[in-house]
Protein backbone atom coordinates (compact mmCIF):
# COMPACT_ATOMS: atom_id res chain seq x y z
CA UNK A 1 0.00 0.00 0.00
CA UNK A 2 1.00 3.58 -0.68
CA UNK A 3 0.99 6.49 1.87
CA UNK A 4 -0.10 8.53 0.35
CA UNK A 5 -14.82 8.22 -10.06
CA UNK A 6 -16.08 9.41 -12.37
CA UNK A 7 -19.16 11.43 -10.72
CA UNK A 8 -22.45 10.01 -11.74
CA UNK A 9 -25.08 12.41 -14.01
CA UNK A 10 -28.56 12.29 -14.68
CA UNK A 11 -27.98 9.51 -17.05
CA UNK A 12 -27.30 6.97 -13.92
CA UNK A 13 -31.31 7.31 -12.60
CA UNK A 14 -32.78 4.45 -14.19
CA UNK A 15 -35.84 5.06 -16.12
CA UNK A 16 -38.54 3.68 -14.41
CA UNK A 17 -38.66 2.60 -10.76
CA UNK A 18 -41.21 1.46 -9.07
CA UNK A 19 -41.68 2.99 -5.21
CA UNK A 20 -44.25 1.77 -3.01
CA UNK A 21 -46.11 0.57 -5.90
CA UNK A 22 -45.95 3.83 -8.29
CA UNK A 23 -44.06 4.35 -11.07
CA UNK A 24 -40.94 6.85 -11.02
CA UNK A 25 -39.72 7.94 -13.90
CA UNK A 26 -36.10 9.73 -14.82
CA UNK A 27 -38.22 12.54 -15.96
CA UNK A 28 -40.19 13.01 -12.84
CA UNK A 29 -36.53 12.72 -10.72
CA UNK A 30 -35.39 15.79 -12.36
CA UNK A 31 -37.80 17.90 -12.92
CA UNK A 32 -39.32 17.42 -8.89
CA UNK A 33 -37.25 20.11 -7.53
CA UNK A 34 -37.82 20.30 -3.72
CA UNK A 35 -40.05 17.05 -3.72
CA UNK A 36 -37.07 15.06 -5.50
CA UNK A 37 -35.10 14.87 -1.98
CA UNK A 38 -36.04 11.12 -1.44
CA UNK A 39 -35.20 10.24 -4.77
CA UNK A 40 -31.38 11.82 -4.59
CA UNK A 41 -30.75 9.08 -2.50
CA UNK A 42 -31.81 7.02 -5.18
CA UNK A 43 -29.48 8.36 -7.59
CA UNK A 44 -27.12 8.47 -5.13
CA UNK A 45 -27.35 4.10 -4.70
CA UNK A 46 -26.92 4.07 -8.05
CA UNK A 47 -23.81 6.01 -8.08
CA UNK A 48 -22.37 3.85 -5.45
CA UNK A 49 -22.37 0.44 -7.62
CA UNK A 50 -20.82 1.60 -11.05
CA UNK A 51 -21.16 -0.23 -14.41
CA UNK A 52 -17.65 -0.46 -15.71
CA UNK A 53 -19.28 -2.30 -18.89
CA UNK A 54 -17.89 -5.80 -17.48
CA UNK A 55 -16.56 -8.07 -14.83
CA UNK A 56 -13.55 -6.06 -13.02
CA UNK A 57 -10.82 -8.13 -11.23
CA UNK A 58 -9.14 -6.01 -8.60
CA UNK A 59 -5.33 -7.45 -8.03
CA UNK A 60 -4.72 -5.24 -4.74
CA UNK A 61 -7.05 -4.92 -1.70
CA UNK A 62 -5.69 -4.97 1.36
CA UNK A 63 -7.85 -7.20 4.03
CA UNK A 64 -10.46 -4.95 5.97
CA UNK A 65 -10.93 -4.53 9.45
CA UNK A 66 -14.63 -4.13 9.28
CA UNK A 67 -16.73 -7.62 9.19
CA UNK A 68 -17.09 -8.15 5.43
CA UNK A 69 -15.34 -5.04 4.80
CA UNK A 70 -13.62 -6.58 1.46
CA UNK A 71 -16.83 -7.00 -0.47
CA UNK A 72 -18.55 -3.80 0.72
CA UNK A 73 -15.68 -2.12 -1.22
CA UNK A 74 -16.19 -4.12 -4.00
CA UNK A 75 -19.42 -3.78 -4.39
CA UNK A 76 -19.39 -0.20 -3.74
CA UNK A 77 -17.20 0.65 -6.43
CA UNK A 78 -18.12 -2.27 -9.33
CA UNK A 79 -15.37 -4.83 -8.59
CA UNK A 80 -16.92 -8.00 -9.11
CA UNK A 81 -13.60 -9.97 -8.05
CA UNK A 82 -10.38 -9.26 -5.90
CA UNK A 83 -6.88 -10.92 -4.59
CA UNK A 84 -6.68 -9.77 -1.61
CA UNK A 85 -3.40 -9.68 -0.11
CA UNK A 86 -2.66 -10.02 3.44
CA UNK A 87 -0.03 -11.71 5.77
CA UNK A 88 -0.13 -15.76 6.10
CA UNK A 89 -1.08 -15.29 9.41
CA UNK A 90 -4.84 -13.37 8.58
CA UNK A 91 -5.23 -15.58 5.78
CA UNK A 92 -7.63 -18.10 8.01
CA UNK A 93 -10.13 -14.69 8.11
CA UNK A 94 -9.32 -14.12 4.76
CA UNK A 95 -10.95 -17.60 3.40
CA UNK A 96 -14.02 -17.52 5.88
CA UNK A 97 -15.27 -14.07 4.03
CA UNK A 98 -14.04 -15.52 0.70
CA UNK A 99 -16.53 -18.39 1.85
CA UNK A 100 -19.27 -16.18 2.50
CA UNK A 101 -18.99 -14.69 -1.19
CA UNK A 102 -18.10 -17.62 -3.02
CA UNK A 103 -16.26 -17.34 -6.63
CA UNK A 104 -15.65 -13.54 -5.61
CA UNK A 105 -12.16 -13.55 -3.63
CA UNK A 106 -9.09 -15.38 -4.04
CA UNK A 107 -5.68 -14.42 -1.84
CA UNK A 108 -2.37 -13.91 -1.65
CA UNK A 109 -0.07 -14.16 0.72
CA UNK A 110 3.19 -12.16 2.07
CA UNK A 111 5.81 -12.00 5.62
CA UNK A 112 8.41 -10.05 6.41
CA UNK A 113 11.27 -11.96 4.65
CA UNK A 114 13.93 -11.16 7.11
CA UNK A 115 12.26 -13.65 9.11
CA UNK A 116 14.55 -17.29 9.05
CA UNK A 117 11.16 -18.73 8.69
CA UNK A 118 9.81 -16.39 5.91
CA UNK A 119 10.21 -19.39 3.31
CA UNK A 120 8.61 -22.00 4.75
CA UNK A 121 5.40 -19.77 6.17
CA UNK A 122 5.18 -18.35 2.70
CA UNK A 123 4.70 -22.72 1.32
CA UNK A 124 3.06 -23.29 3.93
CA UNK A 125 0.57 -20.77 2.65
CA UNK A 126 0.42 -22.04 -0.99
CA UNK A 127 -0.31 -25.31 -0.09
CA UNK A 128 -3.69 -23.83 1.83
CA UNK A 129 -4.73 -21.94 -1.22
CA UNK A 130 -2.78 -18.76 -2.03
CA UNK A 131 -2.14 -17.70 -5.48
CA UNK A 132 0.29 -15.43 -5.16
CA UNK A 133 3.01 -14.01 -3.33
CA UNK A 134 2.48 -10.53 -1.83
CA UNK A 135 2.68 -7.20 -1.32
CA UNK A 136 6.34 -8.39 -0.31
CA UNK A 137 7.12 -4.83 1.26
CA UNK A 138 10.04 -5.92 3.77
CA UNK A 139 13.21 -3.15 4.20
CA UNK A 140 15.56 -4.77 1.99
CA UNK A 141 17.09 -4.44 -1.07
CA UNK A 142 15.28 -6.02 -4.09
CA UNK A 143 18.35 -7.77 -5.37
CA UNK A 144 19.42 -8.81 -1.64
CA UNK A 145 19.82 -12.33 -0.18
CA UNK A 146 16.21 -12.48 1.79
CA UNK A 147 14.36 -11.73 -1.79
CA UNK A 148 16.33 -13.91 -3.90
CA UNK A 149 14.72 -16.38 -1.51
CA UNK A 150 11.54 -15.82 -1.97
CA UNK A 151 12.06 -15.71 -5.68
CA UNK A 152 13.17 -19.20 -5.93
CA UNK A 153 10.62 -20.19 -3.84
CA UNK A 154 7.96 -18.44 -5.98
CA UNK A 155 9.82 -20.21 -9.47
CA UNK A 156 9.56 -23.72 -7.46
CA UNK A 157 5.63 -22.97 -6.41
CA UNK A 158 5.05 -21.62 -9.82
CA UNK A 159 2.97 -18.45 -8.53
CA UNK A 160 3.90 -14.62 -8.99
CA UNK A 161 5.54 -12.22 -6.04
CA UNK A 162 4.15 -8.97 -6.23
CA UNK A 163 6.71 -6.43 -4.99
CA UNK A 164 6.39 -2.99 -3.39
CA UNK A 165 9.19 -0.35 -4.88
CA UNK A 166 9.87 2.15 -2.82
CA UNK A 167 13.43 4.21 -2.75
CA UNK A 168 14.21 7.11 0.07
CA UNK A 169 15.46 8.16 3.03
CA UNK A 170 16.59 5.75 5.68
CA UNK A 171 13.46 3.55 7.21
CA UNK A 172 11.70 4.47 4.01
CA UNK A 173 12.93 1.48 1.73
CA UNK A 174 10.94 -1.41 0.61
CA UNK A 175 12.51 -3.44 -1.86
CA UNK A 176 14.90 -1.00 -2.74
CA UNK A 177 17.20 -0.38 -5.92
CA UNK A 178 13.94 -0.85 -8.95
CA UNK A 179 16.52 0.70 -11.27
CA UNK A 180 18.93 -2.58 -10.84
CA UNK A 181 16.31 -4.93 -11.07
CA UNK A 182 16.47 -6.44 -14.44
CA UNK A 183 19.09 -8.28 -13.44
CA UNK A 184 16.77 -9.97 -11.11
CA UNK A 185 14.74 -10.48 -13.88
CA UNK A 186 17.47 -11.97 -16.29
CA UNK A 187 18.47 -14.21 -13.25
CA UNK A 188 15.01 -15.59 -12.67
CA UNK A 189 13.39 -16.04 -16.24
CA UNK A 190 11.03 -18.78 -14.44
CA UNK A 191 9.51 -16.16 -11.92
CA UNK A 192 6.37 -13.81 -12.88
CA UNK A 193 7.41 -10.69 -10.95
CA UNK A 194 4.60 -7.75 -10.60
CA UNK A 195 5.99 -4.45 -9.43
CA UNK A 196 4.27 -1.64 -7.88
CA UNK A 197 4.36 1.32 -5.49
CA UNK A 198 5.83 4.80 -5.58
CA UNK A 199 9.37 3.90 -7.04
CA UNK A 200 7.79 1.41 -9.74
CA UNK A 201 5.52 4.50 -10.83
CA UNK A 202 7.88 7.36 -10.89
CA UNK A 203 10.36 5.29 -12.71
CA UNK A 204 8.57 5.29 -15.55
CA UNK A 205 10.14 8.41 -16.40
CA UNK A 206 13.68 9.16 -17.08
CA UNK A 207 14.20 11.76 -14.13
CA UNK A 208 12.32 10.04 -11.29
CA UNK A 209 14.00 11.60 -7.66
CA UNK A 210 14.42 8.97 -5.26
CA UNK A 211 12.52 11.31 -2.46
CA UNK A 212 9.23 12.85 -4.22
CA UNK A 213 6.24 9.90 -3.68
CA UNK A 214 4.05 11.53 -6.37
CA UNK A 215 6.17 13.68 -9.07
CA UNK A 216 4.32 15.62 -11.11
CA UNK A 217 5.05 17.34 -14.54
CA UNK A 218 5.56 15.66 -18.33
CA UNK A 219 7.22 12.34 -18.09
CA UNK A 220 10.27 11.93 -20.04
CA UNK A 221 10.31 8.50 -21.85
CA UNK A 222 13.01 5.77 -21.25
CA UNK A 223 12.09 4.99 -17.92
CA UNK A 224 13.14 1.89 -16.02
CA UNK A 225 9.89 0.74 -15.43
CA UNK A 226 8.79 1.14 -19.15
CA UNK A 227 11.96 -0.43 -20.29
CA UNK A 228 11.34 -3.51 -18.19
CA UNK A 229 8.06 -4.04 -19.05
CA UNK A 230 8.73 -4.06 -22.50
CA UNK A 231 12.02 -6.24 -22.59
CA UNK A 232 11.17 -9.00 -20.05
CA UNK A 233 7.71 -11.47 -20.58
CA UNK A 234 8.19 -12.44 -16.91
CA UNK A 235 7.01 -8.74 -15.63
CA UNK A 236 3.71 -6.95 -15.15
CA UNK A 237 2.82 -3.56 -13.73
CA UNK A 238 -0.03 -3.11 -10.97
CA UNK A 239 -1.39 0.26 -11.20
CA UNK A 240 -2.71 0.48 -7.56
CA UNK A 241 -2.74 2.88 -5.18
CA UNK A 242 -2.14 6.78 -5.41
CA UNK A 243 0.85 5.76 -7.35
CA UNK A 244 -0.67 4.05 -9.95
CA UNK A 245 -3.20 6.78 -10.45
CA UNK A 246 -0.41 9.78 -9.70
CA UNK A 247 1.01 8.20 -12.67
CA UNK A 248 -2.36 7.70 -14.95
CA UNK A 249 -3.06 11.54 -14.63
CA UNK A 250 0.39 13.48 -14.27
CA UNK A 251 0.96 13.19 -18.07
CA UNK A 252 -2.57 11.94 -19.75
CA UNK A 253 -0.95 11.78 -23.59
CA UNK A 254 2.39 9.83 -22.21
CA UNK A 255 0.15 7.34 -20.02
CA UNK A 256 -2.67 6.90 -23.02
CA UNK A 257 0.82 5.87 -25.12
CA UNK A 258 1.89 3.38 -21.94
CA UNK A 259 -1.32 1.75 -21.54
CA UNK A 260 -1.38 0.85 -25.04
CA UNK A 261 2.11 -0.03 -25.25
CA UNK A 262 1.85 -2.69 -22.24
CA UNK A 263 -1.33 -3.24 -22.58
CA UNK A 264 -0.98 -7.31 -22.22
CA UNK A 265 1.34 -6.50 -19.07
CA UNK A 266 -0.57 -4.16 -16.98
CA UNK A 267 -3.52 -4.86 -14.31
CA UNK A 268 -5.81 -2.86 -12.25
CA UNK A 269 -5.47 -2.78 -8.64
CA UNK A 270 -7.14 -0.27 -5.94
CA UNK A 271 -4.65 -0.67 -2.58
CA UNK A 272 -7.78 1.48 -1.88
CA UNK A 273 -7.93 2.29 2.34
CA UNK A 274 -11.48 3.35 1.89
CA UNK A 275 -14.62 1.50 3.59
CA UNK A 276 -17.52 1.62 0.72
CA UNK A 277 -16.02 1.91 -2.12
CA UNK A 278 -17.37 5.31 -2.79
CA UNK A 279 -14.41 7.39 -0.76
CA UNK A 280 -15.41 6.94 2.85
CA UNK A 281 -12.67 7.46 5.14
CA UNK A 282 -10.19 8.54 2.50
CA UNK A 283 -8.09 10.77 4.63
CA UNK A 284 -4.96 10.87 2.40
CA UNK A 285 -2.84 13.94 2.54
CA UNK A 286 -2.63 14.28 -0.86
CA UNK A 287 -5.47 16.61 -1.64
CA UNK A 288 -6.14 15.26 -5.05
CA UNK A 289 -7.47 12.04 -3.48
CA UNK A 290 -8.68 12.98 -0.06
CA UNK A 291 -12.40 11.84 0.37
CA UNK A 292 -12.13 9.63 -3.26
CA UNK A 293 -12.34 5.74 -3.82
CA UNK A 294 -9.00 5.24 -5.40
CA UNK A 295 -10.40 2.04 -7.28
CA UNK A 296 -13.34 4.51 -8.79
CA UNK A 297 -10.55 7.08 -9.96
CA UNK A 298 -8.43 4.26 -11.24
CA UNK A 299 -11.29 2.85 -13.22
CA UNK A 300 -12.47 6.37 -14.79
CA UNK A 301 -9.32 7.41 -15.49
CA UNK A 302 -8.47 3.97 -17.88
CA UNK A 303 -11.89 4.00 -19.11
CA UNK A 304 -10.90 7.35 -20.70
CA UNK A 305 -7.49 6.58 -21.76
CA UNK A 306 -7.88 3.83 -23.39
CA UNK A 307 -10.55 1.91 -25.86
CA UNK A 308 -12.83 -0.63 -24.49
CA UNK A 309 -10.66 -3.52 -25.64
CA UNK A 310 -7.42 -2.34 -23.82
CA UNK A 311 -9.68 -1.40 -20.95
CA UNK A 312 -11.21 -5.26 -20.49
CA UNK A 313 -7.34 -6.28 -20.74
CA UNK A 314 -5.84 -4.58 -18.30
CA UNK A 315 -9.38 -4.63 -15.83
CA UNK A 316 -9.71 -8.48 -16.40
CA UNK A 317 -8.12 -10.42 -18.59
CA UNK A 318 -4.52 -10.00 -18.20
CA UNK A 319 -5.25 -10.29 -14.53
CA UNK A 320 -7.18 -14.02 -14.96
CA UNK A 321 -4.93 -15.21 -16.92
CA UNK A 322 -1.95 -14.67 -15.09
CA UNK A 323 -3.16 -15.79 -11.62
CA UNK A 324 -5.64 -18.81 -13.58
CA UNK A 325 -8.67 -16.96 -12.25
Amino acid sequence: MDNGAANAGADTIPRNVVVYGVVITRRSVLLAGAVAAPFAALAQQQQAKPDWGGPILDIHLHPRDQEDGEIAHMVGCGVSNAIILGTAAEQERTKGRMARAPGRMKFFASVNVTRPDAGETLRKAVKAGAIGLGELKSQVDCDGPEMRRIYELAAELQVPVLLHFQDGPAGQVFNGGVRRFGGILKAYPKTNFIGHANSFWANVSTDAPADVAYPSGAIKKGGVSDRLLAEFPNFYGDLAANSGRNFLGRDPDFAARFLERHQNKLMFGSDCPCRDGAGAGQVSTEKWIRDKCVARETLAALKKLTTPAVFRKITWENGSKLLKI
